[in-house]
């Protein structure tokens, strides 16, 4: 028996070791992160430059650009609303990939209501979100949904809030676990608070236990492709975003948070390694009232920080720990009062001696009231520094492309209608009612293209093939005992 167990734990020894070597050799910690940054980074801000350049020649003739290469994307079409899947082929950064529920059909959601997250009643957005095909939510009418427990997200779902007033608030908030492909656009998020030790449905299929939740506004963990755009996030008992658990490619954008303490959190802990493939463009948000810190607070990852303006924080703007890399390039940094809060940087609990060799860098950012930012690592030298095409935007022009940070349309602050702790939104016109308008399966609507899921990745070959090999080895093993003992 024992020879059998050593054969056994050797080979899964073996086959990890293979697994690594091969993800070493790609500096890849993460099957689905982006194997050069910088590229994507570039990327990024040439389709900035081209924008701006595009409403510079333009301006008179449209006057829909604004130079922020998301809107310019889709807004100028009067007619988006009949193509409202355009918007996935807009996204910038690391979550450029995200798909959402594009080429599925369109759910609208009819009903506000959330009475049972075991079972929940068709034309919700719960039962919406589910569903295991690539869905396009929007909403019939303006409407406050307050949830009843955490609203856990299937992959190749978009929840889209153009043309309505939506809200959403209450208990756990929105969660992506071990999914992909998800988009969330233009929805007011707030007041979320811990909830669980229930049976919640995240799928046609599952309902399973779920502990209590932390209180998230959104929740990503173990998650990829991810596009959050247009929304505001405030007053939540957590996090307003938070991705942990090897989540990667992910682009939050056009935001605006406000009224809150630890804001956004990239990474699990400072000994979770595999976040180190992490990757998130943070691009045209508004960082506004009442905000302290976290903006975000980054374990290992790379995280690209570009043309957002930062106008409050109490305590500091970007903070780390465990060596992440911190891109900041083209944002307004608008330090407070304060005399001792002027840093826009803070290394977490480490000595000097280990973060002055972190890649923290800082490249056209403006540094307004005394503001100042720490680089340190490679972000001291000058080998970042790029041609005149790809350099990043001038922070002086971060009131055009944050100039609709937040829900188009609407109030972009949420503490406009609501008070801390959890209640119901008072200031948005609340549609649905609570009740479903009575059709059979009204909640589809047309069809775009396939309502197939799209192919998903399949695993690593290496792995699979050590797996195989492990088995194959385990199974002789055994045989070969048995076989002694004939």
């Amino acid at each position: 028996m024992l020879p059998r167990t050593c054969i056994f734990l050797y080979c899964i020894f073996i086959g990890l070791s293979s697994f690594s070597a091969a993800a070493s050799l790609l500096n890849l910690t993460l099957p689905h992160q982006h194997p050069n940054p910088e590229a994507v980074v570039q990327e990024v801000q040439r389709r900035v430059n081209v924008s701006i350049s595009r409403r510079q020649m333009l301006s008179e003739q449209s006057q829909c650009l604004t130079g922020n290469p998301i809107d310019d994307c889709w807004r100028c079409d009067p007619n988006w609303a009949a193509n409202r899947q355009h918007l996935a082929d807009c996204a910038i950064g690391f979550g450029q990939g995200a798909l959402g529920g594009k080429g599925g059909q369109i759910y609208v959601v009819t009903d506000s209501s959330d009475h049972d997250s075991a079972n929940p009643t068709p034309g919700t957005l719960r039962h919406a979100v589910i569903q295991d095909v690539p869905l396009w939510i929007i909403f019939q009418s303006n409407m406050v949904i307050k949830l009843k427990h955490e609203l856990i997200i299937n992959s190749y779902k978009t929840i889209d809030g153009r043309g309505a007033n939506v809200h959403i608030t209450g208990n756990g908030c929105l969660t992506l676990q071990l999914i992909s492909n998800v988009i969330i656009h233009s929805v007011h998020i707030y007041n979320c608070l811990p909830s669980g030790n229930t049976i919640v449905r995240s799928s046609p299929t599952h309902a399973g236990w779920r502990g209590k939740s932390d209180g998230d506004g959104i929740s990503i963990s173990s998650s990829r492709n991810i596009w959050i755009d247009h929304c505001a996030l405030s007053h939540c008992t957590d996090g307003l975003i938070d991705a942990i658990l090897g989540s990667t490619a992910i682009t939050i954008s056009n935001s605006y948070f406000s009224h809150h303490d630890e804001v956004m959190l990239l990474g699990h802990n400072d000994k979770y390694l595999a976040d180190s493939g992490m990757q998130v463009t943070i691009a045209f948000n508004h960082f506004g009232e009442g905000l302290v810190q976290r903006m975000p607070r980054c374990r290992r990852g790379y995280i690209h920080v570009v043309n957002n303006d930062f106008t409050k924080w109490e305590m500091y703007a970007i903070g780390g720990s465990a060596n992440p890399t911190i891109n900041s390039q083209g944002n307004r940094y608008t330090a407070p009062v304060d005399p001792n809060a002027k840093e826009v940087t803070k290394r977490v609990d480490t000595d000097e001696g280990e973060w002055n060799g972190w890649n923290w860098r800082t490249e056209g950012d403006m540094l307004v009231n005394g503001a100042f930012f720490v680089p340190s690592g490679e972000g001291l030298s000058t080998q970042y520094a790029k041609a005149s095409s790809v350099e990043p935007r001038s922070a002086g022009l971060i009131d055009l492309l944050t100039m609709n940070a937040g829900v188009i349309g609407g109030p972009r602050d949420n503490s406009i209608s609501i008070s801390y702790g959890g209640g119901a939104a008072t200031g948005a016109t609340a549609g649905g009612g609570g009740g479903s308008s009575g059709r059979d399966d009204d909640f589809f609507g047309m069809i775009f293209g396939s309502g197939a899921a799209p192919t998903k990745s399949s695993p690593s070959a290496i792995m699979l093939l050590s797996l195989l090999i492990i088995l194959s080895l385990y199974i002789m093993t055994n045989h070969i005992g048995s076989l002694s003992l004939l």
